[in-house]
């Protein structure tokens, strides 16, 4: 629920903010997601709110392209949550491979997408723009090796924490346009938006 609600106010936010492409307004354009890794989503509480198992979104009433903002509940097109990648990813490391093996039962991940997920960490994280952009701002380095770990550590492994890293990670699942606004910030955001409309 409260991952949810985050979701619900950054995509508040993209709608206030309108389509960076040409101006326009927002609508919902959510899509429907069966993330894994997690809590089951009863068919109850679908029928009660069906945001639980869609991923928010919004498309423009003029140009028709989408716009798809932040989101602390899902990282990218994976089909795992974003906190289960974080938090088994972190964990995995530094276990025997018995406690590895039942971290991964817990959670239904098999061994190859546990290895898939760090290799992501190790090369692609490292290569996106959101890390490039964010690296320097820490001010002891973060240790790329040891990557989610050393994030993790950064923004503390409790539930305060988990989310906080979450919201960092947040812009990796954006669409390009909303994930470079998010990047940058509202402030540049607001001048390039105002210069190309001049």
């Amino acid at each position: 629920m409260l991952l949810l609600r985050f979701d619900r106010d950054l995509a508040a936010e993209a709608r206030r903010l309108g389509c960076l492409l040409c101006g326009g307004r927002l609508d919902s354009g959510n899509y429907p997601r069966k993330p894994r890794g997690g809590p089951p989503i009863s068919a109850r509480l679908r029928a009660e709110d069906p945001d639980h198992s869609r991923r928010l979104s919004l498309c423009c009433d003029r140009c028709r392209r989408r716009t798809t903002p932040p989101s602390v509940r899902f990282l990218g097109r994976r089909y795992f949550l974003a906190a289960t990648v974080v938090l088994v990813s972190a964990f995995a490391q530094g276990l025997t491979p018995r406690r590895r093996a039942q971290l991964r039962e817990r959670f239904d991940v098999s061994a190859r997408t546990l290895e898939r997920w760090r290799a992501w960490w190790r090369e692609a994280f490292v290569d996106t723009d959101l890390w490039r952009a964010q690296r320097p701002r820490f001010v002891r380095p973060v240790r790329e090796a040891d990557l989610p770990r050393s994030l993790l550590a950064r923004f503390g492994e409790h539930r305060r924490g988990v989310v906080s890293l979450l919201g960092f990670l947040g812009p990796l699942g954006a669409s390009d346009h909303a994930r470079r606004r998010a990047i940058a910030g509202p402030q540049r955001t607001r001048n390039d938006r105002s210069n190309r409309r001049s």
